[in-house]
This record gives structure tokens, C-alpha cells and sequence, in this order.
């Protein structure tokens, strides 16, 4: 069996092998493919829908596709989704309820086997955005089982970036175009004169039996150095960064900047930024009951700290202002998050600059809070 830490290649009839022993697995492939205008996660069929040939430009407020002549198949910056779509769905049945004519009420637990995912070409902004939230969702006091059991059974087989977008940001954020832990297995995309190709390292024994299945061939030397020259290059061309400062140092003495009241001038508190955030992780509890009263059922679903009603209280919401809800939201997300969970909650992956209506940046508003306390600090 190849040995954890082994590095092979494989070419494009390959990477359709894999995706067809995955399958034969009973595993349900989700990956990156063309829909609607951008590049979605979505459940494959075979590796013939992944977006061969195609990019993405992204800049605040704007994402469209573009044609690529390379024919690669990741070069694209992140889409609108994250693989917590699938994990940390955002809506759920957990129970429904019945009364019988009676008058007795039974209960039953939503409890479906959860799939057996295998989630291909996962950036490494994502795949450390899925190990933020195994330890909000599973790493605490109170773990969420059922993402625990849809965690416990995925896959992961990583992509790492050679061709980051305009808003990304993920080596100013702890990261980087190379993969970290986690993965099971590893591609590197290359495309040269010798062909298309991808480099394959293998993160652990389930990954290594996957590809005793499919069909590879000894890693070459001219596709590691060409696979880590792309990365390399990768790393240079972040087109945003964050400050290089102690962000939760900064968060913390800005809470009276006037910069909040800049942002909030522009912010619609639409949410579209935790909706679209890898790691956002809120959520609230709603019932549903049919016109007869008989039956109702509880259904968990996402929810946003730009919701007025996300801190209401019995007089009012805690957070009334758009002000003071982006403050909780950028605050938690860079500070507060090391205190509840041991990390920051940002990744880089700029969805939330690309996916604002109104292209609010946020790396424009840490840089900003920066320039305002320097300047106050210096009169």
C-alpha cells in the first residue's frame, strides 16, 4: 500500500479513476463545477464536471468566470460556498411531533444516516476553515453530534492553490497557498509542456488505500518542482493582506473608533458576509406547525449577527445599530474568536469582500482601524 506522506502523479484519466472509485464506494462526490455564473460546490457525477478551462475574477462587490486557455481544472479563486453547506447544513429538521385524535403527542428525533462525502478540491483556506469549526462544533462542552457524524465520515481530498484571486488574503491570515494538516489526500495542479497532470501526496491510510485503486505512477522530478513553483508563486500574489499587527491587540483598543460609524454608513447588516463565511457558525432554533395544530416540527437553521432579532432580549436587541453589529461581527471574528476557540475565526478566503453588495473590505477596515489608533496614539 502506498505509505502516508508518498507522493505520485496522477494524469486527467486518472483524476476520472478516482472520482469513479469513489463512487463505487457509495460515497457522494461533491466538488467544484460551472453553474449559474461562478463556480459552485455541487454533488459530481464524474470529473468531466469540474471546471476544466475555466477561472474566476473577484474583487469587492464583483465576481464573474473567465475562460482560461490552460484547461486547468482549480484555478479558480473561492466561490460563494463552503464545504459548511454540507457539513453544518443551513437548515435542518431535528424533531417533529403529533397528536393523536387522542390527544396524545409523540415525538421523533430527525435522525438520517448521514452521508458518506468526499469532498474534492478543497483549498486550503477551507480545509483550515473545516478544522475552525470541528473545534467550535465538536472540540467544546457542548458538541453538535450531528456535524460530528457528517465530519467523522468525509473525505477530504485537498487542492492547493496556484492562481489565488484579488481577494484573497488567506498568508496575511496564518495560512497560505500550501496545504496544512488535515487532508487525506493532496493535489497540486500542473500544466506545462510535459502536459496535465497533479501531484498527489497522500495524508493518511484511507487515502493511501483509495489509491490502490486508481491508476499512478511514481512522482517525477519535474512535477514536484514544477507543483511547488506554482504554490510558491501562488504565495506572491495574494491580492489583499491584513495588517501585520496583533489584530487582537488592535480590535481590542478600537471599540470607540469612529471608523464603525464609516462602515455603518455603507454595511446593509444584509449578512450576505456570514452566510458566505467558511466559519460562521450561528444558528437559531424556529417551529413550523400545520393549519391543523396536530403536527409541528423544530428546524435549525443559519442565522447572522446582523440580524436585529440575533441579540434581542425581552426589552429590545443588545445590538440595535448596524454599528454596533458589524463591531461584534469583525471584533469576534479576528479577537474574541482565540478566547472562545484557541484561533482566529478568519481564514482569507475574501469571500465577504467579493460577496458585499456594497464591497465592503475587510482588510480596507482593519487597515483603517490601524491608521486611526496610530494617529490618536501619536497626538
Amino acid at each position: 500500500m502506498t505509505a502516508t506522506g508518498t507522493a505520485v502523479v496522477l494524469d486527467r484519466d486518472g483524476l476520472d479513476a478516482l472520482v469513479s472509485v469513489l463512487l463505487a464506494q457509495g460515497r457522494t462526490v461533491v466538488g467544484p463545477t460551472v453553474r449559474d455564473g461562478a463556480v459552485v460546490l455541487a454533488e459530481l457525477s464524474s470529473a468531466a464536471q469540474l471546471p476544466y478551462g475555466w477561472g474566476a475574477e473577484a474583487d469587492a462587490g464583483r465576481y464573474r468566470l473567465l475562460p482560461r486557455e490552460d484547461g486547468a481544472a482549480f484555478a479558480h479563486s473561492a466561490g460563494p460556498q463552503s464545504w459548511k453547506s454540507f457539513l453544518h447544513p443551513a437548515r435542518e429538521r431535528l424533531w417533529s411531533a403529533d397528536r393523536s385524535p387522542q390527544g396524545d403527542i409523540s415525538f421523533t428525533a430527525d435522525e438520517p444516516e448521514p452521508p458518506s462525502y468526499a469532498f474534492l478540491g478543497v483549498r486550503p483556506c477551507d480545509l483550515r476553515a473545516i478544522a475552525v469549526q470541528d473545534q467550535v462544533l465538536t472540540g467544546g462542552r457542548y458538541e453538535d453530534t450531528r456535524y460530528g457524524a457528517r465530519r467523522s465520515r468525509a473525505l477530504l481530498i485537498a487542492a492547493e492553490c496556484t492562481e489565488p484571486g484579488a481577494t484573497c488574503f488567506c498568508v496575511s491570515a496564518g495560512g497560505g497557498p500550501a496545504v496544512g494538516p488535515g487532508y487525506d489526500l493532496a493535489l497540486t495542479e500542473v500544466v506545462d509542456g510535459d502536459g496535465h497532470r497533479f501531484l498527489v501526496r497522500v495524508g493518511s491510510e484511507e487515502g493511501a488505500r483509495l489509491l490502490e485503486d486508481v491508476p499512478h505512477r511514481v512522482a517525477d522530478t519535474a512535477t514536484r518542482i514544477g507543483a511547488r513553483a506554482s504554490v510558491d508563486a501562488a504565495r506572491d500574489r495574494m491580492g489583499r493582506a491584513l495588517p501585520a499587527v496583533d489584530l487582537r491587540q488592535l480590535m481590542g483598543a478600537s471599540l470607540d473608533a469612529e471608523r464603525w460609524d464609516d462602515v455603518a454608513a455603507r454595511c446593509l447588516t444584509c449578512g450576505n458576509c456570514t452566510m458566505v463565511c467558511p466559519t460562521c457558525f450561528c444558528v437559531t432554533t424556529e417551529e413550523a406547525t400545520d393549519l391543523t395544530g396536530d403536527h409541528t416540527e423544530r428546524w435549525q437553521r443559519w442565522d447572522s449577527c446582523f440580524d436585529l432579532d440575533f441579540s434581542h432580549l425581552h426589552e429590545g436587541p443588545v445590538r440595535s445599530s448596524g454599528r454596533a453589529r458589524y463591531r461584534q461581527w469583525l471584533t469576534h471574528k479576528l479577537s474574541t474568536w482565540h478566547e472562545q476557540f484557541g484561533s482566529s475565526g478568519c481564514v482569507g478566503c475574501g469571500r465577504c469582500i467579493a460577496w458585499c453588495p456594497v464591497g465592503i473590505d475587510i482588510t480596507e477596515e482593519v487597515a483603517a482601524l490601524r491608521t486611526e489608533l496610530e494617529t490618536e496614539t501619536e497626538r
